[in-house]
C-alpha cells in the first residue's frame, strides 16, 4: 500500500511544475560543456590548438550515447536516473571549480569536463523517456513547445548570463580597469607624433598598488588615408614586438618553418571537384582591384605594469573597444599576458580608422584585467548550487507515472538480447529508411546558416558582414531573437496539439526553412538601420521557433513503441549527426562562394527535407486530443 501510494504522489500536479525545469536542466551542462568550457579555457590562457582539440572530444557522449541508452531503460526508473544525474553533474561543477586555482587545472579540469559530458547525456535519455511517460500523446503535442523553449533559455542562459557572470566577476577584481579616449579628428595640429616602437625602455617600478599604466589616456588618429604597404610593415613590426617580449599566446605568432606537404588524393580529386562545381553554378568571388586601396591611418596605445606581478603569477590585460564609432577599430594587441619577466616591456595595440571616416568621431577603449580565475570558481560553484536545487526539486515534484517501473534482474546474456533488441526493432520501423533521411536533411539549410549566421553579422561591411558589434549580436539573439523565438515554439506546440502533426507538417517546414531567404536580403543590402537587422533575424527565429516543433514531435512519433526512451536516444543522435556534418563544410563553402551566394545556397538546401515530407508514413491522429482526454 505504501509503495501504491508513493506512486500515486505527485500525479495531480500540472506537467507545468515540472516539465519547464526539467528542460531547462537538461540544456545547462550541456552548454557548459560545448560552450563555456571553450570561453573558459581560452580566458585562462591554453591555446587554441588544445582548446580546439580536447573540448571537440567532450561532444562524444552525446553522440555514442544510444549505445548506453538501453541502460537507463533496463535497471531503476527513469526517474531515479533524473535525479542521480543532476546530483552528479552539480558534482561534475563543484569538482571544476574547486580544481581550476591547482598548477594542473587544465588536466584535471577536463576530467570533471567528462564526467559532466556523460551525465549530461543520460540525464537526456532519462528526461525524454519520462516526458513520453510523464504525458499523454495530446499533452506531449502541446508541451513540445514548452520543452524546446525552455531548453534554449538554457542555452541562452550559459551563452548569455553566466558568461555575463563570471564577466562581470572579472571587471570587479583583479587589476582596476583603464580607459581610453580614441578620437578621429581631421586637423594635423591635434596629433602628438612618437614612434610605434620604442628604441630604448628604461621602466622603473612605480609605487601603490599594481596597476595598468598606459602612454595615455587618449589618443587622436589623424583621418588621412595612408599607403596600404606602409600599413602593413608598421603592423608586422608591432606584432614582431609583442612576440618577441612574450605577451602572445598562439595567437598572433607566425607559424614559421611550417613544412609544406602536397595535397592529397581527397583534396585533389573530391576537394578540388566540389569547389570546381560551385565556382561553376555561383561565379568566382570578384576579385578586389587593391592596387589603388587606401588604408585607414593607425595610432598605438602602450600598456605595461606599474611593477612586477607575484613571483610565478601572471596578469592577463585584455584591450577591446568598450562603445563608441565601429570605424574605429582595434587591429592589434588585443591580449597581453605579463610576468615577473616582462612587466616592463609595453604591449603595443594598434587602432585604425576606416579610410571611409573622413568625419570627427571617437570610440571608448578599455583595459582590463581581473581575477580570472576566481571570476570562473564562483561562476561553477553557482551552477553548483543551482543543480543541487534542481536535484532536491526534481525528487519531490516529478510524477511517478505507472509505466516508469524498474525492470526485474536478467542474466548477462538476457541484458545482451535486449541490448540488441532496441537497436534492431527501431531499424525494423515501416518506412525506417525515409523517416531517417527526414531526421538528416530536415534541418540541412538551418544546420549551414547556424554555423554562419553570427559571423556575418560580425564581419565589417567591407568583408560583406553587417559590423555588427557583440553587445548588439547579443541583444539580436537574446531579446528580439529569443522572444520571437518562444513565442513560434508555443504557437507550434498549440496548433499541433489542436489539429495534429499531419496537418501542420507541411507548413511548419515551409516556416523553419523559407525564412532564411532575409539572408539573403540582408548580404545584398547590408542595412545600416539596427531596426531592420532585428526584423529579419527576429522573422527568422520565430519560423525556426515554429518549424522545429515539427521536428521533435517526429522524434517522439518515430521513438513510439517498446524502448522509447532509446528509440529518442538513436533518433538524437541522428539529429546531431544532421546539424555536425553540414556545419563543418559550411565556412568553407561561404569563403568559397562568398555570403549572398551562400545564403542562396542554404535556401536551395532546404528543398530535400520539404519534398521528403510526402513520403513519410505518418498517422494522421497522432498529436490530437483523444475523446477519453
Amino acid at each position: 500500500m505504501r509503495k501504491s501510494a508513493k506512486r500515486e504522489q505527485g500525479k495531480g500536479l500540472s506537467p507545468w511544475f515540472w516539465v519547464p525545469s526539467l528542460y531547462y536542466a537538461e540544456g545547462i551542462p550541456y552548454v557548459v560543456v560545448m560552450i563555456i568550457s571553450v570561453i573558459m579555457y581560452k580566458r585562462l590562457g591554453i591555446s587554441n590548438t588544445e582548446i580546439a582539440l580536447y573540448t571537440s572530444w567532450l561532444y562524444l557522449p552525446w553522440v555514442i550515447k544510444p549505445l548506453w541508452s538501453p541502460l537507463v531503460d533496463l535497471f531503476r526508473t527513469k526517474r531515479f536516473w533524473i535525479v542521480f544525474t543532476q546530483m552528479l553533474v552539480g558534482a561534475g561543477l563543484a569538482c571544476i571549480a574547486l580544481t581550476i586555482p591547482t598548477t594542473n587545472f587544465f588536466k584535471l579540469t577536463l576530467a570533471f569536463f567528462w564526467l559532466l559530458a556523460f551525465s549530461s547525456a543520460t540525464h537526456d535519455i532519462a528526461a525524454d523517456g519520462f516526458y513520453m511517460l510523464g504525458l499523454s500523446q495530446h499533452q506531449q503535442a502541446w508541451f513540445v513547445g514548452v520543452r524546446s523553449t525552455f531548453y534554449r533559455f538554457a542555452m541562452l542562459t550559459g551563452q548569455g548570463l553566466l558568461v555575463i557572470l563570471a564577466g562581470y566577476i572579472e571587471s570587479h577584481s583583479g587589476l582596476e580597469t583603464v580607459n581610453i579616449h580614441v578620437s578621429a579628428v581631421a586637423e594635423q595640429r591635434e596629433i602628438v607624433e612618437y614612434e610605434l616602437i620604442p628604441d630604448s625602455l628604461n621602466i622603473q617600478a612605480l609605487e601603490g598598488e599594481l596597476r595598468i599604466v598606459t602612454t595615455s589616456d587618449s589618443l587622436n588618429i589623424l583621418t588621412t588615408s595612408r599607403d596600404p604597404q606602409e600599413i602593413d610593415t608598421l603592423v608586422k613590426r608591432v606584432q614582431a614586438w609583442n612576440s618577441a617580449n612574450g605577451h602572445l599566446t598562439d595567437k598572433g605568432k607566425d607559424k614559421k618553418g611550417e613544412i609544406s606537404r602536397p595535397p592529397t588524393w581527397w583534396q585533389r580529386n573530391i576537394v578540388k571537384s566540389i569547389e570546381h562545381m560551385f565556382l561553376a553554378v555561383f561565379g568566382p568571388l570578384e576579385e578586389k582591384d587593391t592596387s589603388q586601396k587606401l588604408a585607414g591611418n593607425i595610432g598605438a596605445v602602450q600598456m605595461y605594469l606599474s611593477r612586477p606581478p607575484e613571483a610565478g603569477k601572471k596578469v592577463v590585460i585584455n584591450f577591446s573597444r568598450d562603445s563608441g564609432d565601429k570605424s574605429i577599430e582595434l587591429i592589434e594587441g588585443n591580449h597581453a599576458i605579463f610576468t615577473e619577466n616582462n612587466w616592463n616591456k609595453p604591449i603595443i595595440s594598434l587602432i585604425q580608422i576606416d579610410p571611409k571616416l573622413k568625419q570627427v568621431s571617437s570610440a571608448q577603449f578599455s583595459a582590463r584585467a581581473g581575477n580570472i580565475p576566481l571570476s570562473w570558481i564562483l561562476t561553477f560553484l553557482f551552477m553548483t548550487s543551482l543543480f543541487a536545487i534542481f536535484a532536491i526539486y526534481h525528487y519531490f515534484v516529478l510524477p511517478h507515472p505507472v509505466e516508469d517501473v524498474p525492470r526485474k534482474s536478467e542474466s548477462f546474456r538476457s541484458f545482451l538480447k535486449e541490448f540488441g533488441n532496441t537497436f534492431v526493432l527501431f531499424f525494423k520501423k515501416k518506412g525506417i529508411g525515409v523517416m531517417i533521411a527526414f531526421l538528416l536533411l530536415y534541418r540541412l539549410g538551418e544546420s549551414q546558416l547556424v554555423k554562419i549566421a553570427s559571423p556575418f553579422l560580425l564581419d565589417p561591411a567591407e568583408n560583406g558582414g553587417l559590423g555588427l558589434t557583440t553587445g548588439q549580436l547579443g541583444f539580436v539573439y537574446g531579446t528580439v531573437g529569443m522572444l520571437l523565438l518562444t513565442a513560434g515554439g508555443l504557437l507550434g506546440g498549440f496548433v499541433a496539439a489542436k489539429h495534429g502533426l499531419k496537418k501542420w507538417i507541411w507548413w511548419m517546414a515551409i516556416a523553419i526553412n523559407v525564412p532564411d531567404a532575409v539572408y539573403i536580403y540582408l548580404a545584398n543590402t547590408q542595412p545600416d538601420s539596427f531596426t531592420i537587422i532585428n526584423i529579419c533575424v527576429g522573422i527568422e527565429q520565430f519560423g525556426y521557433g515554429f518549424g522545429f516543433t515539427a521536428y521533435m514531435l517526429f522524434m517522439i512519433y518515430i521513438s513510439q513503441g517498446k524502448y522509447k526512451a532509446a528509440h529518442f536516444a538513436i533518433t538524437t543522435a541522428f539529429m546531431a549527426l544532421g546539424m555536425m556534418l553540414p556545419g563543418m563544410v559550411s565556412g568553407w563553402i561561404q569563403e568559397l562562394i562568398g555570403y549572398p551566394d551562400f545564403f542562396i545556397w542554404v535556401l536551395i538546401t532546404t528543398i530535400p527535407g520539404i519534398v521528403l515530407i510526402k513520403f513519410l508514413p505518418l498517422d494522421a491522429e497522432f498529436g490530437k486530443k483523444s475523446a477519453s482526454e
